[in-house]
């Protein structure tokens, strides 16, 4: 886990750096392919009134799968808290939909890009966000605390994912709302193909098979579970890369079509529930 930990935090600590050269988050072996530069995983996230809103430097600094702001259902004077909040762009969208009366809340480990979220912040003149160091297996915040958490795929780069879940299940306030973007499989397959596609879909991935993901969500003690795919990814999409590792792009379609997909997961806190993480 520390392994893991540690080569997320260079990877995204190096994208932070090449936006604030004036460059963008890229992370594929292949810049060209990776994040802002029209690939199938990144691009088109985020609408022109929405890129509007804030800093060029934010949406460069983007290395999501999703758009967790436009899926989610956030109101005003809620609480929100976007687990991996990267170079700010979602926590900063979400501060304006919840408005002054609400706060949003952005967690990273990375101080590279801790560092640009709040100058983004700065930039943008929103006041009703705070970005606070720590890794999503520990959220510094209090129990029954927060109204909604977000992610854009970054619980994928969790070795814990049980750890990621009980500790959101336990910020959330009852009836709090998970409603995240992710990266997801769907049904077996071999385990080389798994790894070498993942390597594609991330800097670092580590996807749930999506009713695996529905199951850590139930032990976790979540209701009202839903896995929505946002994109499909064909092995089209991936040949390039694929076909620079020594991997038959050919032999291994029916492997890969339709397996791998950026999905939108919702869930919600109960009500009324017994334990430490449920009520005060």
């Amino acid at each position: 886990m520390e392994n893991i930990k540690e080569v997320v935090k260079e990877k995204y600590g190096q994208a932070a750096l090449r936006v604030n050269s004036g460059g963008s988050s890229c992370c594929g072996s292949n810049p060209a392919s990776a994040s802002g530069c029209g690939d199938p995983i990144t691009s088109n996230l985020y609408n022109a009134a929405q890129a509007g809103e804030i800093p060029e430097e934010t949406l460069l600094a983007s290395l999501g799968c999703g758009n967790p702001t436009a899926l989610a259902k956030l109101n005003a004077g809620e609480v929100v808290l976007d687990l991996g909040s990267g170079g700010g762009i979602d926590v900063l969208l979400s501060a304006k939909r919840v408005g002054p009366t609400g706060k949003a809340y952005g967690l990273d480990m990375t101080d590279e890009m801790l560092a640009l979220a709040n100058e983004n912040k700065r930039k943008a003149g929103i006041q009703n966000v705070e970005f606070l160091k720590g890794e999503i297996e520990h959220i510094p915040l209090p129990d029954n605390s927060v109204d909604v958490v977000i992610s854009n795929c970054v619980i994928n780069l969790s070795a814990d994912k049980d750890r990621v879940l009980r500790e959101t299940f336990r910020v959330l306030k009852p009836g709090g709302r998970f409603a995240v973007s992710d990266v997801v499989t769907r049904g077996e397959m071999l385990p080389v193909i798994r790894e070498s596609v993942l390597l594609w879909v991330g800097c670092v991935a580590g996807a749930l098979e999506e009713n695996e993901y529905r199951n850590k969500l139930a032990t976790a003690g979540f209701e009202q579970i839903e896995v929505e795919p946002t994109r499909v990814y064909k092995v089209e999409d991936a040949r390039e890369f694929l076909s620079a590792k020594n991997i038959d792009v050919d032999a291994i379609a029916p492997q890969v079509d339709g397996k791998f997909m950026s999905a939108f997961v919702r869930a919600v806190k109960p009500k009324s529930c017994c334990g430490p993480a449920c009520c005060n």
